[in-house]
């Protein structure tokens, strides 16, 4: 085993560059003092030539910050978007030279808990709430004592601020976009789960058949899991009818999926006998279906990059009020529409 390396010290530093180590400390801190620049040069290459790394967490302790944002999440990091919600959250932090410390509590009330004190123990500047899915929580009371933000999340204390995708914005672009298509009959696949997503598509679907005078048919709603079985039952139980949609927006890609098979198995062809837009752009099935699917995306990465924007101008000034942000849900077009077939 190799022996361990000895650290390099500010006195190393000051040594290797003839001057005192309070010199080394002014110029490694860019303190706006009376010192030349060439010796502020030998300092600097010193530090480069014996590889001296500032002690960040003492530096911090000076400034009175850690430099570093908690992340505290149910379930995130289960999912298929945690990678693109975490990645907005560490480039912005980053950008502003703060590091993340991410905790998952696997939906356990007391490990939060513990989490949190654990993060507050270590004195983050601040906390990042994040949710697996958009709900409407009940935030703990702990988050108020640094500056928080709620991710994928929103509740009723508008104290903290928030972020959550435009649920019903992507909704009217999906169905706008069949609309547009030529299609006047136009199904949804609702999950069954009580959830503001379902409950923001479905208006978002209604208010764009609205816009486009088309009358709503409440017979062409149907409920059911929001998983590839789901949209199997419920596109089976829409399909087989003899005044069956021309097209189906559902509620999620895996939902789609599921339609897509069946309508395969009923001999109907995607996309020239029947339309199909999904929603959440799902890496491991909106591209891998046959056809490709047209889906809407759900915005992980901004809106992860949103809450430690947000949470950096709070830290900035006390004075910013909290901000509830909705993030827009793009159409993201692949294979899975064309105009209806001629009757």
């Amino acid at each position: 085993m190799s022996p361990r390396r000895q650290r390099i010290t500010m006195k190393d530093v000051a040594k290797r560059a003839g001057v005192d180590t309070s010199t080394v400390s002014l110029v490694l801190a860019d303190k706006p003092v009376a010192l030349t620049e060439e010796t502020r040069r030998r300092v600097r290459a010193a530090a480069a030539e014996l590889g001296y790394q500032v002690n960040a967490v003492a530096a911090g302790l000076r400034r009175r910050t850690s430099d570093t944002i908690g992340v505290v999440s149910d379930l995130i990091a289960t999912t298929p978007h945690a990678g693109q919600m975490v990645q907005g959250a560490q480039d912005a932090a980053w950008s502003a030279g703060k590091m993340l410390m991410m905790i998952n509590t696997g939906g356990d009330a007391e490990v939060e808990d513990r989490a949190i004190a654990a993060l507050l123990g270590r004195q983050v500047d601040g906390i990042v709430y994040a949710a697996m899915y958009h709900r409407v929580i009940e935030p703990p009371a702990a988050l108020h004592e640094v500056p928080s933000v709620l991710l994928d999340a929103r509740s009723d204390d508008e104290a903290l601020s928030s972020v959550a995708p435009d649920e019903e914005g992507g909704a009217r672009a999906a169905v706008s976009h069949l609309v547009e298509a030529g299609h006047r009959r136009i199904g949804y696949l609702q999950s069954d789960a009580a959830i503001p997503a379902a409950e923001e598509r479905l208006r978002g679907y209604r208010a764009t058949l609205v816009q486009h005078g088309i009358d709503f048919d409440a017979s062409l709603v149907v409920e059911g899991l929001d998983e590839h079985e789901g949209g199997y039952r419920t596109a089976s139980r829409i399909l087989d009818r003899p005044d069956r949609p021309t097209a189906l927006f559902c509620f999620n890609d895996r939902m789609a999926a599921g339609a897509m098979h069946r309508a395969h198995q009923l001999g109907l062809s995607v996309p020239g006998d029947l339309s199909l837009v999904g929603f959440d752009n799902e890496d491991l099935v909106a591209p891998l279906t046959e056809p490709p699917l047209t889906t809407i995306q759900l915005p992980h990465y901004e809106m992860g990059h949103w809450a430690v924007e947000q949470l950096l101008r709070q830290l900035s000034d006390e004075q910013v009020k909290p901000e509830h942000g909705r993030a827009p849900c793009p159409l993201v077009l692949r294979e899975s529409v064309a105009p209806p077939a001629a009757p």
